[in-house]
């Protein structure tokens, strides 16, 4: 065998596997968590100044857990945990995803399963009947392309809890009944059409 070949076909063996390692490099796989902090909302920062949260985001790959931390909140009171287009109002489109109490100390804690990462989007096809359960609740649902939504937000789960806290009793719509408190927590920290949970892929 012809050792100019051979030594040819080394060269050109070692800078292909030079090339393979370098493109391994710059291709890293993507972030399977993420984490990031809930700021308090405008409405709530004169009564709740020092109201905070901490959102942790894992994935298998299949779904995610979302782990929320909040602090700084009034003790022994519920909340209601929404996913939302924009975080401050008016909120665009919404979904209420749980709730979180609070302890003696102010401090709550809850972890969720869910889509929640840059494939996370409402949809809706076309105009179809909806069920009318509550006094408040469209008949229809208006057709929409997908849209998507990154950001989080947390209410008051009663307008009464506000007020007690010496908060707004504005009545909004952000819980199971329809008949919440205020924005107390949301993620404006980051911009309206890229909110955290683009983050992860």
């Amino acid at each position: 065998m012809n050792c100019k070949w051979i030594s040819l076909t080394l060269v050109s063996a070692s800078a292909l596997l030079v090339d393979i390692g370098q493109s391994a490099a710059q291709q890293t796989p993507p972030p399977t968590s993420v984490s990031f902090p809930m700021v308090v909302s405008a409405g709530a920062k004169p009564c709740l100044p020092n109201a905070a949260g901490y959102v942790t985001l894992k994935t298998d790959g299949e779904a995610e857990n979302l782990s929320l931390l909040i602090d700084g909140l009034p003790p022994n009171t519920g909340f209601d945990f929404f996913v939302i287009q924009v975080p401050n109002a008016p909120f665009g489109l919404s979904w209420y995803q749980g709730d979180v109490q609070t302890d003696g100390n102010g401090i709550g804690q809850q972890t969720f399963r869910g889509r929640f990462n840059v494939e996370t989007f409402i949809v809706a096809p076309g105009a179809t009947p909806a069920p009318k359960v509550f006094d408040d609740n469209a008949t229809t649902n208006p057709a929409t392309p997908p849209v998507q939504i990154y950001h989080l937000g947390l209410w008051f789960n009663a307008p009464e809890d506000a007020a007690k806290a010496g908060c707004p009793a504005t009545v909004t719509p952000f819980n199971g009944e329809h008949h919440a408190g205020i924005q107390v927590l949301n993620t404006s920290i980051f911009p309206d059409d890229a909110g955290p949970l683009r983050g992860l892929q």
